[in-house]
Formats: C-alpha cells, structure tokens, sequence
C-alpha cells in the first residue's frame, strides 16, 4: 500500500508539474506571438507608408503579351520590306548605372536605361537574333495555348541552335525584361532549386496541395520561384522574414537579393523583393561576441574581398549604416565563418541558444 502511495502521488506531482511546464510554454508562445503581431504593425509601417501588395502591378492579359509579340515580329518584317538588317533592343540588365534603388521596393531599372543592339546582319550576335526569335516563337505558341513549359523544356526544343541552358536562362529574362512582362506571365517556367519546410500548407493553382512541413529549408543563390514564394508569403500573411546566412560576402548578397533584388532582374522588382526582410544572421560581430573557435574560422579568399568591396559600394548601405560597420568588420578581421560552425560551440547552440534569443531579444539588422 505505502508503495502505492508514493506512485500515486508521484502521479499528482509528476501531473502537476506537467500543468505547469505546460502552463509556462503556452504563456512563453502567447508573449512570442504579441512579439510577432507588434514587429509586423512595425514593418507595414516603416517601408515608407507603403505595404508591398500596393507596389505590385496586374498581369497583362494573354492577348496584350501576344500583341507585344507580334509588335516585335512586325518590326523585323517592316525592316526587311526596307531592305535593311532587323535589329532588336535588349534593355542592359548587367550595369548598375541602369538601376535606380528605392528603399520601399529596392533596386529597379531606370526609365532612361541603356539598351544593347542585337543585329541581324553582325556575326557576333547573329545566332543570338536567331536564339531570341525561336523563343519568341515558343512563348506565343505556349500563351496563346494557355500551357507551360520549365526553360529546360525550352532548351530541347533546339540544343543545336541553344548550344547551352544558361544561353536559354538569359534570353528569357531578357525577352521579359523587353516585353515588359513577368516571366510567369510568359508562360516558361524555372525548375525550382529553393526548399522550403514549416508549419506551412498551401494550394497550387492547379488545384495541388503542398505541405511544408515534409521538406527542408531554403539555401543558395535565390531562384526566382523561391523569391516568388517569400512575396507571396509576405504579401499575404505578412509575417516577419528573417535571412540566416553565412557569415561571408556571399552570405550578405544572398540575403540583399531577397530584400532589394538584384541588377539582373531589376525590371521585376515589385514582384519579387521584400524590403521587409532582416538580417539575422550570421553576422560577423556574432564571431567575436560569441568567441567562436578560431579553428571554425575561415580566411577571406581574394574573390571574398573583392566581392566585399563591391558590396560596400551599394546603393542600400547608405540606408543601413549597422550593415557597413558589420562589413568593415569583416573586411577588418578578414575572416569568415559558415552557420555551421555555431556547432563548434556546442552541437544544439544554433537551435537552442542562438536562433531562439536572437528571436527573442531583437538581435537583427
């Protein structure tokens, strides 16, 4: 009997201390939230009075972009019936000079921007004229039979002709940027690199439902459809998005491009930044505060310092000077370090250390 007791209280105990734990977990969730919902009314407010969903443009109708098209076919007919060579207009998309940076939207072409000449009649960029008018001719069949096609679809239709995928990757930007038109809109798809894992279920247009929490987070360069995916997911619940990186220059330009953008794609810029993303790190003050074995450390390669000088020219910089002085401080102690070498500090310290009172102290930029 006495040794019953002592199970059975053991129960209450073991049961009240279970209330409890729960208790003090539910109100830890409940503080986090309001944390949430009070950085979220922050953020709709401090891109300049602007929420993103007002920047963003309306599709072009099938018919419009077909018309766009044939404007440009027109063009080439009409300079053939003159006996003279066609050329075609690309906006440059390569120079800084031709982008103009908005801290509520990031960096967008300027209107006034310089164009290349690819011509006809040049043996430097005639298999580049004939390259454009076969995608163009693969676009308007894919819009005007409301069907889809990845951009590796694209480069089988002709290998002879593309000689490569990226040649295909860039004439597509390229036709979009030209037309004015999103690149969904054209009706040619990326094949996806980004992943993406959460508490997070949603519908396809097709009708397809993903569930997120099966896969695995994002990383690299960003693609266009995991940009896509981040404004979609601002845009519509508006919840904070933070960028965990490596603490290296290309750790920061990975985190720039899901907030401003890139040059590449400046002229698709309302629908793919979020200037409301924040930096959480890895940052290069975190090395020093948290001592980070200098086993875990790298030296900066040649190609990182020159990468680091680019990024101190910025046009962003100006509008966060706590951005310079984090990387001057690497350009200072010419070190950097992956996230993965918070694991030398103790295996679980990124998950139950660092991501967590970062979260909660406010320890972003």
């Amino acid at each position: 009997m006495g040794a019953r007791r002592e199970v059975t209280t053991g129960g209450i105990l073991g049961k009240k201390k279970e209330k409890k734990t729960s208790r003090v977990m539910e109100s830890y969730g409940t503080q986090f939230f309001s944390q949430i919902d009070k950085l979220r009314d922050q953020l709709l407010i401090s891109i300049d009075g602007v929420t993103d969903r007002e920047c963003v443009e309306e599709e072009l109708s099938p018919r419009e972009i077909l018309t766009r098209i044939e404007s440009v076919i027109l063009g080439i007919v009409d300079s053939l019936s003159k006996n003279e060579a066609p050329v075609l207009l690309l906006p440059n998309r390569s120079s800084w000079s031709n982008v103009d940076f908005d801290s509520g939207m990031g960096l967008q072409m300027s209107s006034e921007h310089s164009v290349t000449n690819v011509r006809s009649n040049c043996p430097s960029s005639v298999t580049r004229f004939a390259q454009i008018l076969k995608i163009l001719s693969v676009i308007y069949r894919l819009v005007q039979g409301n069907s889809y096609a990845t951009k590796r679809d694209v480069y089988y239709n002709n290998t002879q002709l593309f000689g490569s995928q990226r040649s295909v990757d860039i004439i597509v930007d390229d036709i979009s940027c030209m037309l004015k038109v999103s690149r969904r809109a054209l009706h040619v798809l990326a094949t996806s690199k980004g992943l993406i894992a959460g508490d997070l279920c949603y519908l396809e247009e097709d009708g397809t439902r993903i569930d997120c929490r099966s896969s695995s987070a994002g990383k690299g360069v960003p693609d266009v459809n995991s940009r896509l995916m981040v404004k979609k997911l601002w845009d519509t619940l508006q919840i904070p998005i933070f960028a965990l990186v490596d603490a290296d220059p290309h750790g920061f330009e990975i985190m720039c491009i899901y907030k401003y953008g890139s040059v590449a794609m400046s002229f698709e810029a309302h629908s793919l930044t979020v200037p409301s993303v924040m930096w959480l790190g890895l940052l290069p003050s975190d090395l020093q505060r948290l001592r980070v074995p200098k086993s875990s450390l790298l030296p900066l390669a040649r190609t990182d310092e020159s990468k680091l000088s680019s990024l101190l020219k910025r046009p962003y910089l100006a509008s966060h000077p706590e951005w310079q002085k984090e990387l001057e401080l690497m350009q200072q102690s010419k070190v950097k370090a992956e996230i993965q070498s918070l694991a030398d500090i103790s295996p679980d310290f990124l998950t139950s250390i660092y991501l967590p009172n970062k979260l909660r102290y406010g320890g972003w930029l």
